[in-house]
């Protein structure tokens, strides 16, 4: 495959990431508390899926088409592994995945074990993946009038935990309840607030991570279904929530969240009459995306991934494409000027040579910093 090829392809890989981000998930509230018997991966797959239900109009049938392009940009595989863990991951959750879902009701309480995806279709020649969800499922993602809660995927594709997404989804369940009673009103100040700093038992709490026979330990517990999550949760979600521990004796009873909203370009729980704030957004976006455009076409980005600085896998970041465009390329120019385009050819082989120093977690601060070090070099060698 050229490198031209490459590019394109990675192009459609950004677009596809876009279309994805714009996606939400609503679920109803007693799906969010159910016991989710799956892994990490079928459940980011169940999550994709009801991403692509239009709840105003509600799929033929119970069925829903993905792409194998957006499963794969969703999941972030690549080439070399990708159709086999996308087969293992509809295997798994046809095999092993199912929710347990416990609901009140007038005379107690009401117990469903439910398979959400019976049936799932592809062929290798085909692009399009066919996904049935069973029918008792389909009241907890479709006329939801009440006790619902919408998520953004975007913020689920970036979690690598199961409790992550457990946790995520539950605290979203909650987070909403506050925004919505903040602004129709109907509840007290407190209960509001409540919302905002939601309680939940230890028991609740292994029930719903399905720990009860896991991780006996408080400590463990702690480190696997709070520490790790929420690190996870604070760093790729909307979210910034940190807790407290309550004593009920000398054992933990309950922990309480305190969650946070942050206020970043793809938060949508701003108010419309908000201008300055959504004007800003909109700009934001288009300038990124303008970025991310201008970095897909230039001669520098091929450069990189001849010299084995890029991957094409990295191109798929749009922050990481926008970052280059916007702090690197434009200090590459300036060596062009002074030495011509060779001598960007000659600054590239010489750092991909001492790729040893390279961490792929800062692919474009590692590239400033070598430019930016090499330039003043090259300046004082013109003036001598």
């Amino acid at each position: 495959m050229t490198i031209i090829t490459e590019i394109e392809k990675n192009k459609k890989q950004v677009q596809i990431l876009n279309e994805l981000s714009k996606r939400k998930v609503v679920e109803h509230n007693s799906l969010i508390t159910s016991i989710a018997k799956m892994d990490k991966t079928p459940l980011k797959m169940f999550e994709l899926a009801v991403s692509c239900i239009d709840t105003e109009e509600p799929p033929k049938d119970h069925t829903v088409y993905l792409s194998k392009e957006e499963l794969f940009a969703f999941f972030k595989v690549s080439d070399n592994d990708k159709h086999s863990r996308f087969k293992e991951a509809v295997e798994k959750m046809q095999k092993q995945a199912f929710f347990k879902i416990k609901e009140k009701k007038e005379h107690g309480f009401e117990f469903e074990n439910i398979v959400p995806i019976p049936y799932v279709k592809w062929t290798d020649y085909h692009d399009e993946v066919t996904i049935r969800f069973s029918p008792e499922i389909m009241p907890y993602l479709i006329n939801l009038k009440k006790n619902f809660t919408q998520h953004a995927l975007s913020d689920i594709s970036e979690l690598n935990s199961k409790y992550s997404i457990i946790l995520y989804r539950w605290l979203s369940m909650n987070y909403n309840q506050y925004e919505h009673y903040s602004n129709k009103g109907g509840r007290r100040e407190e209960q509001v607030e409540e919302y905002r700093n939601p309680s939940i038992s230890m028991r609740e709490l292994r029930e719903m991570t399905d720990t009860v026979n896991e991780y006996k330990r408080f400590d463990s517990l702690e480190a696997w279904i709070l520490k790790k999550p929420l690190e996870e949760i604070n760093a790729h979600t909307s979210f910034n929530v940190s807790y407290d521990k309550v004593k009920k004796g000398r054992s933990i009873d309950s922990i309480v969240f305190h969650i946070t909203k942050k206020r970043r370009a793809d938060d949508n729980s701003y108010k419309l009459e908000d201008k300055t704030y959504q004007e800003a957004k909109a700009q934001k976006e288009e300038s990124e995306k303008d970025l991310v455009f201008k970095a897909m076409e230039s001669k520098y980005t091929k450069l990189l991934i001849e010299n084995f600085l890029l991957s094409p896998y990295e191109m798929t970041d749009t922050a990481l494409m926008a970052g280059l465009q916007k702090n690197v390329y434009p200090l590459y120019d300036e060596l062009k000027e002074l030495r011509g385009l060779n001598g960007v050819k000659d600054h590239l082989s010489y750092v991909a040579s001492k790729k040893e120093a390279y961490s792929k977690r800062n692919v474009a601060k590692y590239l400033k910093k070598a430019i930016e070090q090499y330039l003043p070099t090259v300046k004082r060698q013109d003036l001598s």
